[in-house]
């Protein structure tokens, strides 16, 4: 209850001060270009990772990436760059 509260609070003063909510909130963005280069930043690590179905935790829950021949190019401590056809993206 108390948790919830603090992120209203958190979103009430994004908006104020015109803040990113993803900064703010520690919120996943995910970034796309077509369906062959996606960026995950703000993630909580890879939870399984296969060229056709790739997990990654985050804030929200768990981001599910299914497609073919898929790679991760960079890895960072909040940031993930996955290459190849995406299919599927779902939050889980």
């Amino acid at each position: 209850m108390r948790r919830k509260k603090l992120e209203i609070m958190k979103s009430n003063l994004s908006e104020i001060f015109d803040l990113p909510k993803d900064i703010m909130l520690n919120l996943p963005r995910i970034s796309m270009i077509g369906n062959n280069q996606m960026m995950v930043e703000n993630h909580k690590g890879i939870i399984e990772y296969t060229p056709q179905r790739i997990r990654v935790n985050s804030s929200i829950g768990v981001i599910r990436i299914q497609g073919k021949d898929m790679q991760l190019k960079n890895i960072a401590s909040d940031d993930i760059m996955i290459t190849g056809e995406i299919k599927i993206l779902e939050y889980i």
